[in-house]
């Protein structure tokens, strides 16, 4: 044998060596495992009559690799529709049921031990060994083992396994829960995650419970034993260290008698007055092991941590804390279904602590014991959810019995998990409170170590309270007038006038949700926070290299070619992004500044791919960014301590005396009394002025001080920033201030300034004049869009739908504005590219002007980016030259804002253009294409319907 071969041939038993090691079975210790991972015959049972043609007993002739589903071996039916919109596309479909058979190796020493076939995550199965059925298992939510000790005895055995996603699953959870949910999950067959046959002696430990202590540095112990038989004058050892923190600690072992006929047991295991405690800022985990020496051991991870509410607030370890959290609906691009690996929940978590957040709640869904495991380590609030999402009704008998043992299985598997905080009953639900209120008092009772509320958001917040819930998850606290009972910024026009605070209030840092939250007598937490929707990042669809397709991205690149904008994609991405992150940021602030706030959750830090396909996160749906803002940014505003402006506008002029109050949210470790805030208001590197406040003791909102500063007269308008530091600290913030010259006037100069497209202007502009038209909203109302300040909420298809069927007005679905700083219209009026606060009453008093009829390389000065749906070319101001002279359109009645600073800047800067050498509008028009804008019918939008199953 050459010396080739002796490597290929040591290398291949190396390679026999692995397998046998890590795929078949595991010997050390006191538990066997056989990882049954790998390559399963296979086959398809569409019409479901598998079970009457007895397909336990054949061979398939298909094959897939297991753990994995349906999609991930490219089985099922092959997609061909790439017209889909509503969500990312499946290249495989397929609901219903399938089989997976393959041949196990019982070893010799398995002999009379206990066996159980593990199966993490999975639809409903039902289970063979060698022809004999075993049994049925329906859990969604928590693994499912079968007891196969009376099936296996040493030798060959064929396991099969019949998988059920079609109507084996509840047709309200299959159709609408995150469990299943097309929208992200999918409704994916298969299995994944571990796998495995387990072996123990008849005499193991079933499960340990962990409730810690704080008070006292205990942990009492809950331990049940298989059987109560044969264990007299045996002994049980209790062991516990902190095994993930710097400050090492670990506990006298204790030893507790076994009494025959006794298998549950209760012991409280101290820990020792150094132990150390759990929290989102230092998550320090303890491992505790429960041995019967030489027959089984077994461990579990605990945090010594307690999380209570307090008033309106929730408390960590007796510290008030503040939930700055994020929504998940299981966003898992490449696969089609959750992650079951501790790293890929690992770095989803970093990502969130880099981004400031401590917290999220798992809609309709709970995730796997990889998602606990990795936010106990890096110390993230959890609340997961039962698999619903709709009516929870007593006549629902089947749905409820479904729902109520999945609850059950949810506390039994995932409680000791020191991150499992909170838990609902599902989202959005309507229907019968006494069901709601029967299922918390069921888990209350068997499941003390969480708080419970009956639903994030029952009944759209309308109920506001009610007695039983711990916290409330709600976007509005009961019904009221106006905006009085909102607990976030931002609705839909389906929801609220105007979309709510952020859309329909001049913009301020006052603001705050304390009067709907006074209704409240516990904590609320603020649902689904934001939604502000962006352009979508076509340079995205590279990513999508696994089981779903990125179709419903390439529609709407299609729409915006076959629109003449492609080539803007990237700048109405970008635009729209920017102003969303401050819309973000204006809606985290007000949560932090409404004293009796206990937290929100984002919707959503990452983008939501399904339900029409809404682009709301500052992230891709890969938890990756979009280079929309840096995290250290986002942070000055979303952190355990956030130093805040609170004052009446952000647009002032030259001379007016500035006030502004500096407070501190501070939810920290510590008091920062000891500390200092320090302010400076700067113009670029020119200091306008600057101070330094004491920071009050205590956890909390708190009210550092206020500024007072007389502003300077100025000639040109500019933007200042007022910074804010805590000292010591890497705490800061920053505030844009606009602040325009006090005397500033309109000077028209030889510019014709005109409502309406009369006889006198049109022989203005052929007499060569120069003609600022600023036509009455009403005169054109077939080819403009409304003003809409923040972006589209959602997405503009869903809530149209809604609006249209409910008779209420829809948004008018746009995304912000475009356009160049650099232009020589805005030397008098200094702005970024995208929309800030300083054009609120513009564009509220705007009607963009539809010019899908003009050129397809003609853009306006200031375009207004429109939705996916839709790809309207949008104007809100356009130069151009009629007949060879020259005209200034702007669809904003600039008349209606000239009282306030920045409308009146913005209309002197308009004519200040239009009497300089600058204004020279290069694309010509006929006077009767002129006209023609106005009149000439636009577009149908052709709109498919797409409701929310909230709204039914």
């Amino acid at each position: 044998m050459n010396k080739v071969m002796r490597n290929r041939l040591a290398g291949t038993l190396l390679l026999l060596f692995v397998f046998l090691c890590t795929s078949w079975a595991q010997t050390s210790g006191l538990r066997k495992m056989i990882d049954l991972s790998g390559t399963w015959s296979f086959a398809l049972d569409p019409h479901g009559k598998g079970e009457q043609e007895k397909l336990w007993n054949m061979d398939f002739a298909e094959t897939v690799t297991l753990p994995g589903t349906t999609d991930s071996n490219r089985k099922g039916i092959e997609n061909t529709n790439k017209s889909e919109t509503t969500y990312l596309s499946r290249y495989y479909k397929y609901e219903g049921a399938a089989w997976y058979s393959r041949n196990i190796e019982i070893p010799a020493d398995w002999k009379e031990k206990h066996i159980v076939l593990f199966l993490e995550r999975t639809r409903p199965t039902t289970v063979w060994i060698d022809g004999r059925e075993v049994g049925k298992c329906n859990y969604l939510s928590t693994p499912q083992e079968f007891n196969l000790t009376h099936f296996l005895a040493p030798g060959s055995h064929k396991l099969t396994i019949r998988v059920d996603n079609g109507k084996s699953i509840p047709g309200q959870i299959r159709s609408s829960s995150h469990a299943c949910t097309e929208s992200t999950q999918t409704n994916w067959n298969g299995i994944i995650g571990r796998m495995e046959l387990q072996a123990m002696n008849p005499l193991f430990i079933e499960s340990i419970q962990a409730f810690p202590q704080v008070e006292d540095r205990s942990v009492k112990v809950k331990i049940t034993l298989s059987n109560s038989s044969g264990i007299g004058g045996k002994k049980l050892q209790l062991s516990a260290s902190a095994f993930n923190t710097a400050k090492k600690h670990k506990a006298r072992s204790a030893e507790y008698n076994l009494k025959e006929g006794s298998k549950e047991y209760e012991f409280t295991y101290q820990l020792g007055d150094n132990a150390v405690l759990w929290s989102d800022l230092q998550p320090a985990l303890y491992q505790l092991k429960a041995e019967i020496n030489g027959i089984d051991e077994k461990t579990v991870r605990f945090g010594l941590r307690d999380f209570k509410t307090e008033e309106t607030h929730f408390t960590i370890n007796g510290a008030k804390t503040f939930l700055r959290g994020k929504h998940d609906a299981c966003v898992f691009p490449l696969t089609g279904h959750t992650a079951m690996d501790l790293e890929q929940w690992r770095r989803y978590f970093r990502i969130c602590k880099e981004y400031g957040l401590n917290h999220c709640r798992f809609h309709s869904w709970c995730p796997p014991a990889a998602c606990f495991e990795a936010a106990d380590l890096e110390g993230i609030y959890l609340q997961p959810e039962l698999p619903i999402w709709g009516g929870f009704k007593k006549e629902s008998a089947e749905l409820m019995d479904f729902l109520m043992k999945d609850g059950e299985n949810i506390m039994r598997e995932y409680s000791n998990h020191a991150s499992f905080v909170l838990f609902a009953l599902g989202n959005e639900l309507g229907g019968d409170i006494n069901v709601m209120k029967e299922f918390v008092d069921r888990f209350r009772s068997i499941e003390p170590r969480h708080l419970y509320t009956y639903g994030s958001n029952i009944f759209l917040g309308s109920r506001g309270h009610i007695p039983g819930e711990d916290f409330l998850v709600t976007c509005r606290v009961g019904s009221g007038e106006g905006y009085s009972t909102h607990a976030r910024a931002s609705f839909s026009f389906a929801d609220a006038e105007e979309g709510g605070y952020l859309n329909n209030t001049y913009p301020n840092s006052v603001m705050n949700f304390d009067e709907a939250l006074e209704k409240s007598p516990v904590p609320v937490i603020g649902h689904e926070t934001g939604q502000f929707q962006t352009y979508p990042n076509y340079e995205e669809m590279k990513k999508y290299t696994g089981v779903l397709a990125p179709w419903n991205f390439e529609v709407f690149r299609d729409r915006l070619e076959k629109a003449g904008m492609l080539e803007q994609a990237d700048d109405f991405f970008k635009a729209s992004g920017a102003w969303s992150v401050e819309l973000y940021r204006a809606d985290i602030e007000m949560n932090l500044r409404s004293k009796r706030m206990a937290g929100f959750q984002l919707l959503d830090l990452q983008d939501y791919p399904g339900q029409g396909s809404a682009y709301v996160g500052i992230l891709d749906a890969f938890m990756d960014s979009k280079g929309l803002v840096e995290p250290k940014k986002w942070r000055e505003f979303c952190s355990e301590v956030v130093p805040l402006l609170t004052t009446a506008k952000f647009c002032w002029t030259g001379g007016e005396s500035f006030a502004g109050t500096v407070e501190i949210a501070n939810y920290g470790e510590t008091s920062l009394n000891e500390k200092s805030i320090s302010w400076e208001l700067k113009n670029g590197k020119k200091s306008l002025g600057k101070g330094k406040m004491a920071i009050p003791s205590g956890l909390g909102l708190l009210t550092a001080g206020t500024i007072r500063l007389t502003l300077p007269d100025v000639e040109q308008a500019y933007k200042a920033e007022l910074l804010l530091k805590v000292s010591g600290t890497s705490y800061q913030n920053s505030y844009p201030l606009w602040i325009y010259p006090a005397k500033k006037q309109l000077k028209a100069g030889n510019v014709v300034v005109a409502r309406q497209l009369t006889d006198d202007v049109l022989n203005a502009l052929k007499q060569g004049g120069k003609v600022l038209l600023m036509p009455l909203e009403e005169d054109c109302k077939e080819v403009t869009v409304g003003g809409l300040f923040q972006t589209d909420y959602w997405n503009y298809r869903m809530f149209k739908s809604i609006c249209d069927r409910i008779k209420k007005p829809a948004s008018p679905g746009t995304l912000g504005i475009l356009t160049n700083p650099e232009h020589p219209v805005f030397d008098d009026f200094p702005t970024e590219y995208h929309t800030n606060w300083q054009w609120y009453p513009i564009i509220k008093h705007s009607y963009p002007l539809i010019l899908d009829g003009m050129p397809k390389e003609y853009r306006p000065i200031v375009q207004v980016i429109d939705n996916v749906e839709r790809n309207h070319k949008l104007g809100l101001l356009m130069e151009l030259n009629v007949e060879g002279s020259k005209l200034l359109l702007c669809m904003s009645d600039l008349e209606a804002v000239r009282d306030t600073p920045e409308g009146l800047q913005f209309y002197a800067a308009l004519l200040a253009y239009m009497n300089s050498s600058d204004f020279k509008p290069s694309t010509s028009l006929s006077v009767e294409s002129f006209k023609n804008l106005f009149e000439t019918g636009v577009r149908k939008e052709g709109i498919k319907v797409l409701d929310n199953i909230s709204y039914e």
